[in-house]
């Protein structure tokens, strides 16, 4: 067999990592034909050609599919993998390494001062390798890739289907365009989803966990947006406008690590608030303020509904524009010292997208308006859908500017739901897999019921998609450049699990897996625990 022993893995790994596969470039393309060839060297989809699939995407790029046939019963359980990675700009001067593992780790030996103590540790420990994609999550892939053929070899008594997708990193196309395929699958084969098996990497829940987690579902995310659409005015008579970043600068200071939102499910709590984008939207210098500027929020959660982050995140909102009100009037009266200024008080309205596009039909009417976002939409198609996104709310906006300084909120694509196993039986099955490894192996596995990391399980898994009624009004390019298939989601909801290999620092430049426990101990967990549902 060709992926069963430690360095058998490795070299797989490394084939993989050496396709420098960035979500949306030329090699995450052609690491989909790689992945589909060598699975193809195994006699059984020699034998069985139907049972391994190249499936070409709208846009080019391409997922895999492989069934493994081991039993006459139709249940059948889905291992599940993303084969793109981010960028590598945070590695700097070491960049040309990035996707070369084993030369990266070797030169990392030269320079092991440079790195962080606990990456120095384990660069010296001799058992991590390090690089690109080694973790998150290719070691998963690689795994996986060795499970199905073990199952061939030793001729399991399981059905198994191989699902690696690329685009997890950015908007999940490779999943969502795979979930019509697998409907047609299972009934091509005449077969039955049990299970999801995901083997992302275990994510630490703070700073030096080395726990063990087996995860029963996946966290769910949102992408909130505040354009601040301010008032212009020139350098000379700032206070007769109101600048735009002073509105997104508020903004920020109430988003940022807001604790306030982080939501508890038992022992288990949401990552603060983080900004992805901010940034005024001014497309050249000038010595007119910058009136108009926009923030993205990433927002982790577990069972709030949408409507009900629909009025925290509009609470913030309005607590941003009473702050700028009262900031304003401060300043003003302060300046007042100094010459007899007439103040004109500044007022910050609020609205939601949807709010703001039915004050602009009511003024400008539906057909010029849909005109407006439909030609927005095509000019600034080369962008991607946050920017699209931004774009047509700074053209609806700038409809209703008189309307203005006015706070907007409104989503940006992706999201993601949060998904957890509920079936009792799946449930009884993990925590026996759990004890089993405990008593047996002393290998302690935390259960955890969502995956903290983001992953593909949240369009597959059992979840409550009610924001299907609300998404389509607040993200702006809802229908046009971005959709979910809830009807395919909602048809194939099946329990979900993650169990996966031990690395640490996903998406920095210290990306690094234990390749020791990843592949000498860990295969035969993985094993078991896919026999054992």
């Amino acid at each position: 067999m060709r992926w069963q022993t430690k360095e058998q893995l490795t070299d797989l790994l490394v084939s993989l990592v050496q396709h420098g596969s960035v979500t949306l470039s030329g090699e995450e393309k052609r690491l989909a034909s790689f992945i589909y060839y060598q699975l193809n060297h195994l006699d059984y989809f020699q034998s069985q050609p139907g049972n391994l699939e190249l499936h070409r995407m709208e846009d080019g790029r391409s997922f895999v599919t492989a069934l493994v046939n081991g039993s006459s019963k139709k249940d059948t359980i889905v291992l599940v993998s993303h084969f793109d990675v981010v960028g590598v700009e945070d590695y700097g001067v070491l960049k040309e390494l990035a996707f070369q593992p084993v030369e990266l780790t070797r030169e990392l030996e030269n320079h092991a001062e440079v790195l962080p103590a606990e990456a120095r540790e384990h660069l010296q420990s001799g058992d991590w390798l390090f690089g690109r994609g080694v973790m998150d999550m290719k070691a998963g892939l690689a795994l996986q890739m060795s499970l199905l053929e073990k199952a061939v070899a030793e001729k399991w008594d399981v059905n198994l289907l191989l699902l690696a997708v690329p685009d997890e990193e950015v908007n999940s196309q490779g999943m969502l365009q795979a979930l019509p395929a697998l409907s047609a699958l299972a009934k091509k084969h005449d077969i039955t989803f049990k299970a999801c098996v995901n083997s992302e990497p275990m994510f630490q829940q703070y700073p030096g966990d080395d726990n063990l987690y087996l995860y029963s579902g996946s966290i769910g995310k949102l992408l909130p947006g505040f354009f601040c659409y301010g008032k212009e005015t020139h350098v000379g008579e700032p206070l007769s406008g109101l600048n735009a970043n002073l509105m997104v600068s508020e903004i920020s200071r109430l988003m940022e690590w807001n604790t306030d939102l982080c939501e508890q499910v038992g022992s288990e709590v949401t990552p603060p608030p983080t900004s992805l984008i901010q940034k005024d939207l001014k497309k050249e210098y000038s010595v007119q303020i910058p009136h108009t500027a926009v923030t993205l929020y990433n927002v982790l959660f577990m069972k709030k509904s949408l409507e009900e982050w629909e009025k925290d995140l509009l609470s913030i909102a309005k607590q941003a524009a009473s702050n700028i009100e009262r900031f304003s009037l401060d300043k003003v009266e302060r300046y007042k010292q100094f010459t007899s200024f007439k103040e004109i008080p500044v007022k910050v309205a609020v609205y939601t997208y949807e709010e703001l596009l039915v004050k602009a039909k009511e003024v400008h009417g539906n057909h010029e308006v849909d005109l407006r976002i439909s030609s927005v939409i095509t000019a600034f198609s080369h962008l991607d859908e946050r920017e699209q996104s931004i774009k047509v709310v700074e053209e609806v906006a700038s409809l209703c500017k008189d309307l203005g300084p006015m706070i907007i909120l409104f989503f940006a694509p992706p999201y993601y739901p949060a998904v957890v196993t509920e079936d009792e039986g799946m449930m009884e099955a993990a925590r026996a897999f759990i004890s089993k490894w405990k008593t047996d192996a002393n290998i302690k596995f935390v259960e955890q019921r969502y995956f903290s990391g983001l992953c593909d399980l949240s369009f597959i898994g059992k979840g409550d998609y009610t924001a299907k009624n609300r998404l389509p009004h607040n993200i702006p390019v809802y229908g046009a450049t971005y959709t979910l298939p809830f009807r395919e989601m909602e048809e194939l909801q099946m329990p979900v699990f993650n169990l996966g290999p031990v690395g640490k620092d996903p998406h920095q430049w210290t990306e690094r897996l234990n390749t020791k426990f990843s592949f000498e101990e860990f295969p035969p967990i993985l094993a078991d625990f896919v026999r054992n549902l």
